[in-house]
């Protein structure tokens, strides 16, 4: 990645008319409905932006779309980037990067995961308040990353906690159950065993997926400040785990999605 890259992929969409947006959104697996509350949309595939990856998830649409949500310019990612798919860290961030470039001063991320935690239930939202990175790696480890910001990114606070809490509030208003706990990243595509799911409360995490800590690892060295949400989809009982269904996964984030949509439009409102 160099400078020169960022500066190309960033003047496309200048040129397409996104025009100093203020809140980046990152849609998970199952979470794209967002985007149909967006009022005046402008959209780039990500086939068409200088340097950009390609989202080869089938149910990861692949486009940035620029336009007005609670009365703010936003710009949203429909279509992550995941290790699994055979990117780097470096490419599976770079999105975060230039809507960063373009202007965006808050980051709201949100993903699909599975519950550890056995108070959680499939359905359930997770705010993520902290996180495990288990993916083997740091999107920050490359030769020139001084050139985007310090080397040594602390990471005491990952999360922004003025938002959080307001989003806590958001959700006791309007009626809507918002867990909070750690989220613990790994690299997938493969689900995990019931000795990794063992290990993963062991080691305190709440919630579990393949997606999210590269980019708020990202955001914290571009001081971006970051809320995350997690869509539990699945249950992740060791001493009762059924065959994974990807089918009922995607279909219990579209069930959930409205709420996160709601909490959302709220918190852009009110910051």
């Amino acid at each position: 990645m160099t400078s020169k890259q960022l500066e190309e992929s960033t003047a496309y969409l200048k040129n397409k008319g996104f025009d100093t947006p203020e809140i980046g959104i990152v849609l998970g697996t199952g979470l794209g409905k967002l985007v149909e509350e967006i009022e005046d949309p402008i959209e780039a595939h990500y086939n068409h932006i200088p340097y950009f990856p390609l989202a080869t998830v089938e149910f990861h649409t692949g486009k940035l779309i620029y336009g007005t949500l609670g009365g703010k310019k936003v710009v949203v990612m429909q279509g992550r980037f995941h290790l699994y798919e055979g990117y780097d860290l470096t490419d599976v961030t770079y999105p975060i990067r230039v809507m960063h470039q373009l202007g965006i001063q808050k980051l709201f991320i949100s993903n699909a995961a599975g519950a550890i935690n056995l108070n959680f239930k499939k359905g359930d939202m997770m705010l993520i308040k902290d996180h495990i990175n288990l993916q083997g790696g740091s999107p920050l480890a490359f030769k020139n990353v001084a050139e985007f910001g310090d080397r040594f990114v602390d990471m005491g606070e990952p999360y922004d906690l003025a938002m959080g809490n307001k989003l806590v509030r958001i959700a006791e208003r309007e009626n809507i159950s918002l867990k909070q706990g750690i989220y613990a990243s790994v690299v997938g595509p493969q689900l995990e065993t019931k000795a990794e799911y063992r290990m993963l409360k062991i080691i305190g995490a709440d919630a579990v997926g393949m997606s999210t800590v590269p980019e708020v690892i990202v955001a914290n060295h571009l001081r971006l400040p970051i809320i995350a949400v997690s869509v539990l989809t699945d249950e992740c009982d060791p001493d009762n785990l059924q065959p994974v269904n990807i089918a009922e996964i995607i279909e219990i984030a579209g069930k959930t999605e409205p709420k996160m949509i709601k909490l959302f439009k709220e918190l852009i409102k009110e910051i």
